[in-house]
């Protein structure tokens, strides 16, 4: 999800029964339903414990954990995108490293797991599949993928030409 979107999850938006979360005015107005990987949901929910804000999923924390348990606003994004460069810069990556670029690899990863492309495309909330597709970046891995699958299809027609099989 974008980080505007994530900043703004309630607690009511994490639906772990169905695995997934409820993305509410997103981009272009529009609510969409994202998976929530079963590692994910005990996380959020240690980091809820932590503040206990009964409406924010990630409250702003101005006023300390007591403060962030009444906010009544999210998280500032430009902390968390310090907190990123903060994180990258403890790991020694040179490259540079967003919060947007994760939802890229997120999506490239999806793509190279096997995730059809029209979903991927929900799960980001594009309208155009040229936007999915944009933003995607295959990597080696998928274009092996790609040869793999081609060879396996072809291996299944017997194609002579002449004498030559």
């Amino acid at each position: 999800m974008r980080l505007g979107e994530g900043l703004r999850l309630q607690v009511g938006d994490i639906d772990a029964a169905r695995q997934r979360v409820h993305i509410r005015d997103a981009k272009g107005n529009k609510d969409r339903l994202v998976p929530l990987p079963q590692a994910t949901h005990p996380l959020l929910r240690r980091f809820w414990q932590v503040h206990r804000n009964p409406v924010l999923l990630f409250p702003n924390r101005h006023g300390g954990l007591k403060g962030a348990a009444i906010a009544m606003t999210p998280m500032d994004s430009g902390g968390v995108q310090t907190t990123l460069h903060r994180v990258v810069g403890a790991c020694g990556l040179k490259k540079k490293i967003t919060p947007h670029s994760l939802r890229h690899s997120y999506a490239t990863h999806l793509i190279e797991a096997g995730v059809d492309l029209i979903e991927v495309q929900k799960i980001l909330g594009h309208h155009s599949i040229l936007t999915t597709a944009r933003y995607t970046h295959l990597t080696d891995q998928t274009k092996h993928h790609a040869i793999e699958r081609i060879n396996g299809l072809m291996d299944g027609f017997s194609i002579t030409w002449g004498q030559v099989k």
